[in-house]
């Protein structure tokens, strides 16, 4: 299971809104077959190890490993509970059950109905872990929230004129580059797009550019900016108008009445937006931290001192590692519940 696991994360950045599955077959103690989902709308984690068994005859009575309870739904791809009820398995043990309700146990009944042993809880803290994004916009309907910044060793996020740079240095700054291609968005404030005019995407890494979202209310962002250049899909929150898309750009106006950051993460989970990087100044961090409306925030530490600034977000939470980019320390917190 922890090999599954390991598998698994290879999908990430490529599968979203799909989870992170991977998939071992044993046989009298030897691995016979591996796979995992490569990219949303191609063959799943299951599909891939039994296709990767070259003597098919190895197959009878043999153990079935995936992190994830194997689908029951026609979606992308046929159900792989039915595949795997086709075989003569002997057993499939799997740690989660999929909080999707278009599986939620069907698939464990489907494998139990061909009368194949299902064994479910292996590694399950670990494999909820492993797909927090997933399951927490299954359960909670709404994407997983990871704040990030910088500061100074005097707990400073910009200066006084809203100038933050360089106070990461440059291995910080492509691990950034490293996160965006692993999640589904990106979000900065006014602020952050008009002082850095940010590009938001990962030319220091390879992978795909997150969908960028910007909230904008008065749509002080002019043309020139990089937010508004078209090179990939970006939404502009705002209270002018709406319902207009553009050269990549779509503009979507919310109700100056209503809550705009809950209105926004709305939003994200009607478009199946799992993940969100909170990239903004202190004022956007500052909001979600207030409304405990997070999930994961990532820290850079630096050595540079500013001696007066825009203070950084102070937050409660649980230290859950620690790491060092040359001369900068990076610090991961989880939401006390």
């Amino acid at each position: 299971m922890q090999r599954a696991m390991e598998l698994a994360e290879l999908g990430r950045g490529h599968v979203s809104p799909n989870p992170l599955v991977g998939c071992v077959i044993e046989n009298k103690g030897k691995i016979i077959g591996e796979g995992y989902h490569e990219k949303f709308g191609g063959p799943h984690a299951e599909v891939n190890a039994v296709n990767s068994v070259k003597d098919k005859d190895q197959l009878i009575g043999a153990t079935v490993y995936v992190n994830l309870e194997p689908c029951a739904h026609h979606g992308k791809t046929p159900p792989c509970a039915d595949m795997l009820a086709k075989l003569p398995l002997a057993r499939v043990v799997f740690s989660n059950l999929d909080p999707n309700p278009l599986v939620a146990g069907k698939g464990f009944e489907k494998l139990m109905s061909a009368h194949i042993r299902v064994d479910q809880g292996l590694l399950e803290e670990r494999g909820r872990e492993l797909n927090r994004r997933f399951f927490t916009f299954m359960e909670k309907k709404r994407p997983y929230i990871i704040l990030k910044w910088a500061e100074t060793a005097d707990g400073f996020i910009a200066r006084e004129n809203y100038d933050s740079k360089w106070i990461s240095n440059e291995l910080s700054r492509r691990m950034v580059h490293k996160w965006r291609s692993e999640e589904d968005a990106v979000l900065v404030g006014t602020n952050t797009a008009l002082y850095d005019n940010p590009q938001l995407n990962v030319r220091d890494w390879t992978g795909r550019d997150p969908v960028r979202l910007v909230i904008d209310k008065q749509l002080q962002i002019a043309e020139g900016f990089h937010l508004l250049d078209g090179k990939q899909p970006t939404i502009v929150y705002n209270e002018v108008k709406g319902n207009i898309e553009q050269k990549m750009v779509e503009y979507v106006k919310v109700d100056h009445q209503d809550n705009m950051i809950e209105a926004i993460v709305q939003d994200l989970y009607a478009r199946r937006i799992q993940s969100v990087i909170v990239e903004g100044g202190a004022h956007l961090l500052k909001s979600f931290i207030e409304m405990n409306l997070w999930d994961e925030a990532r820290v850079f530490r630096s050595p540079v001192t500013f001696g007066t600034g825009i203070a950084a977000p102070f937050l409660r939470g649980h230290l859950v590692h620690r790491d060092s980019f040359k001369e900068d320390e990076m610090l991961v917190y989880k939401r006390v519940e």
